[in-house]
């Protein structure tokens, strides 16, 4: 926990004096004074993240984290958790929806087993830093203890500083985990203070039945395992998931070192609010790639105080709306970096 600690401590607010000159330069293009929107706020938070008068975006990456889920025993997801490590495998081989839409990005996928209940032979590609073999059933007791809970946190790190010192400087996170839409939930519950009917969809499309079972079973959860919502770390253990404490690492990592990180949806949002949490900050290097169908992500992006760049009705995960949402953040520094001012483009200002 203490490098953990250390790395909170020693995120910094984005530089405001490069986020005003951003805004400066942005103000003298050649159009109607913010007619560009958020695309022009993207590009501002851009140069205030990198500090830099003129940034790069060099190298693109999405960070794909798979773990199983203990309270899928409940019976609160339409599919098995068998799924999880065909769907790794499917991510290896290059044919998964996140795939192609990286592929469309220009950004690479790396893919990390951090709490698969599989045993992953040597394959070309995975990343193994395993902490557990799924999650427990949190109907029953904590779904990890506090230092599995930190090691997953931990592993998110690592694998950042890992994209990071090979020069990727725009990080994406995605998620695979059968079932991990109910400790999502759970945790957003805890955190946001709403009820565990506000914050609970249906996932990946799971009957009447079973979405009435899935509010009971995050409902007991937190009533046995009592998680303090002061305490992010002890939400994560009682009612968490692996991969989504390495989503949380992710986003302390690339804030620490002053790297943008593109959130995907709901799944990955939960990770980001747990970061949120220890370290308000956080916020400062968060892009949130698009609003999910899961009704817990916009009480997340209302907690935190954020709007999403894409609504298109997504809910895959993988990271596959961060993915999309790259274009636009590239897109918002192409226009600050290349686009002329009036006075180079010798074109008259308006009318004062």
């Amino acid at each position: 926990m203490k490098e953990i600690t250390e790395l909170i401590n020693n995120i910094e607010p984005i530089d405001q004096g490069f986020v005003e000159k951003a805004w400066k330069r942005l103000d003298s293009l050649i159009k109607p004074l913010k007619s560009l929107g958020r695309l022009e706020e993207i590009a501002a938070k851009l140069v205030g993240i990198y500090r830099k008068d003129f940034p790069e975006i060099n190298k693109k990456v999405v960070l794909v984290f798979a773990g199983d889920h203990g309270v899928t025993e409940e019976g609160v997801s339409a599919y098995p958790k068998e799924v999880t490590p065909q769907m790794v495998f499917n991510f290896l081989r290059g044919s998964a929806g996140i795939n192609v839409l990286a592929r469309h990005a220009g950004a690479d996928v790396w893919v990390t087993d951090v709490g698969v209940d599989y045993d992953f032979e040597e394959t070309p590609g995975l990343i193994k830093k395993k902490v557990v073999k799924g999650t427990r059933n949190f109907t029953k007791g904590p779904a990890m203890t506090r230092e599995e809970a930190e090691k997953c946190v931990k592993v998110g790190i690592d694998v950042a500083n890992m994209a990071i010192e090979e020069g990727y400087d725009l990080i994406a996170i995605g998620d695979m985990g059968i079932g991990n839409t109910t400790p999502s939930s759970a945790i957003t519950a805890v955190i946001t203070g709403k009820s565990v009917e506000e914050v609970t969809g249906r996932g990946t499309g799971v009957n009447d039945e079973t979405y009435k079972r899935k509010i009971e079973v995050i409902k007991k959860g937190i009533e046995v395992n009592k998680p303090d919502p002061k305490n992010p770390l002890d939400v994560l253990a009682k009612v968490g998931g692996a991969e989504i404490g390495a989503c949380a690492g992710v986003v302390l990592a690339c804030a620490s070192k002053k790297i943008p990180v593109v959130v995907d949806g709901f799944i990955t949002s939960a990770g980001a609010l747990i970061a949120y949490a220890l370290n308000p900050l956080t916020k400062d290097y968060m892009f949130f790639g698009h609003k999910s169908q899961e009704k817990g992500h916009i009480a997340i992006l209302d907690y935190i105080g954020e709007k999403a760049l894409l609504d298109l009705n997504l809910r895959l995960g993988e990271g596959t709306g961060a993915a999309l949402a790259m274009f636009i953040i590239e897109a918002g520094l192409k226009i600050y970096k290349e686009m002329l001012t009036f006075e180079e483009a010798g074109v008259s200002k308006a009318i004062e």
